[in-house]
């Protein structure tokens, strides 16, 4: 029996299973695995054997892998389309797929304002029958990565056997910044190297409209600073004569977007991307206006480029954000000097192919091209990484959101985060993968606040959307 035709089981099963799901659900909730504070470390490893025995008992190959800080377990299964019926290899037939999720979790100050405590799961129904999971880590991202590894228990229990060659890359630090992972990433790149990975660490577009993540933007950090006279002067006695680095570093950082929103470096969009009509004609659909997206912080008109969708302005479009700017007397009263240097922190998040390198170099040259004379510019390199993106005709992809309509009843939207996933863009570059981003968080989960929650249908539902994407894949 093949994948798909155990599927109909295999739900049934998930639906029967869901007490017990959640009892192992909660088990791992009950871990105070902070990854942050080291005064729980001990509960960090606790957190990963915890994990690894699991995995064992589902017939991976689990071990639990020291890194300078906390533990990376890794489980390893083949399942039935390991071989396949014409004994398929690597390239051909159902992929290999690498799961990667966390078991870490926030601190969970401030504790007086936790309703209960944050380590002691629980069910709560709120008005109008909705139940939720509440606990820290309930759904960053322990309540996640359970619900893919409870669609592979399911599989099991059903058919003997897991529908697709599976690895598990379950993490301890992604709280604190995923430091030691990229290495370790990088050193085990022959064993950890699949066709796919599956990532569920993101969210539903709303409670009823799955969704798939399918671009994370890049990103460059640059500090810049300027010089003009060698000291602080008298703005009584040299003002209207001396250069003023603030009003000049205003002029550049003014300078960096033309009067329609678009960034005015030359060469910035090479590489960007237009949307597939029909694509933006679904997020068009969602009805995402700039009041209902800007309301809730006091905003209401759009400032990005003009003749976009809000939607494309925070996700596919690249930017260019100026994060802070110091120069001058800035204490209490009056100080009436010309200061001697200026400095501004300047963001920029990427998409498509743009290039770090050469977004940072364009930059640079665009602040010297606007440079009296007689300031000086120095630069202080900060960050950099790619933007990431999944074909929107791969197949992978299409599977999946086949899958997600059938189980939530709507399309599934595919839709690109503003923000970036470090290690996805390393499992594209050290390990040859696209990236499947797929999650069940809803906006009201207080993922990092007090009383985090799950919902529990997300729960319930995300397993048996993980086990149609499973049996699609393996199709």
């Amino acid at each position: 029996m093949n994948a798909s035709e155990a599927l109909p089981a295999v739900l049934d099963r998930i639906d029967h299973d869901l007490d017990a799901s959640l009892d192992r659900l909660f088990a791992l909730l009950r871990i105070q695995s902070i990854s942050t504070d080291p005064a729980y470390a001990s509960y960090c490893r606790s957190a990963a054997d915890h994990v690894a025995a699991d995995l064992r008992g589902l017939g991976f190959e689990t071990s639990v892998r020291p890194t300078p800080g906390h533990p990376v377990v890794v489980g390893k299964a083949s399942g039935r389309s390991a071989t396949g019926a014409a004994g398929a290899t690597a390239g051909e037939g159902p992929p290999r797929v690498l799961f990667y999720g966390h078991y870490d979790v926030q601190p969970v100050d401030p504790l007086d304002l936790w309703t209960t405590p944050p380590f002691e799961p629980r069910l709560q129904t709120l008005d109008g029958g909705r139940k939720i999971i509440v606990a820290r880590g309930a759904c960053d991202d322990k309540g996640q990565a359970m619900t893919f590894i409870e669609a592979c228990r399911a599989f099991k229990a059903v058919t003997g056997a897991l529908p697709l060659d599976i690895t598990m890359l379950i993490e301890g630090e992604e709280e604190c910044g995923s430091k030691h992972l990229f290495g370790f990433v990088r050193d085990n790149a022959a064993e950890l190297s699949r066709d796919l990975a599956l990532v569920c660490d993101t969210g539903m577009w709303d409670a009823e409209t799955p969704s798939i993540t399918t671009s994370l933007r890049g990103l460059v950090y640059e500090e810049v600073r300027l010089t003009c006279a060698d000291r602080d002067l008298h703005s009584g006695l040299f003002g209207g004569a001396a250069r003023n680095p603030i009003h000049v570093l205003a002029d550049v950082l003014a300078a960096l977007h033309k009067p329609d929103g678009s960034v005015a470096i030359p060469g910035f969009y090479d590489g960007v991307p237009e949307l597939p009509a029909d694509i933006r004609a679904d997020l068009a659909a969602l009805g995402l206006t700039p009041e209902k997206f800007l309301a809730p912080v006091g905003l209401k008109i759009p400032a990005g480029e003009q003749g976009r969708l809000i939607i494309e302005q925070v996700s596919t479009r690249p930017t260019a954000e100026v994060n802070g700017i110091i120069g001058g007397y800035t204490g209490e009263g009056a100080k009436t000097v010309i200061a001697s240097t200026a400095m501004a922190k300047v963001s920029f998040r990427l998409v498509g192919a743009q290039d770090p390198e050469k977004i940072r170099a364009g930059f640079r040259d665009f602040v010297r091209a606007r440079l009296p004379g007689d300031c000086k510019v120095e630069f202080g390199e900060k960050t950099g990484a790619p933007a990431f993106a999944v074909k929107f005709d791969n197949p992978a992809l299409v599977k999946a959101r086949a899958a997600l309509a059938q189980e939530w009843g709507k399309k599934a939207v595919t839709v690109g985060a503003g923000g970036s996933i470090p290690i996805v863009a390393d499992f594209k570059t050290a390990l040859g993968m696209d990236t499947l981003m797929v999650g069940f968080a809803l906006d009201d989960d207080r993922v990092h606040s007090p009383n985090e929650k799950y919902d529990l249908k997300c729960f319930h539902k995300g397993i048996r959307s993980w086990a149609r994407i499973l049996a699609a894949l393996a199709t």
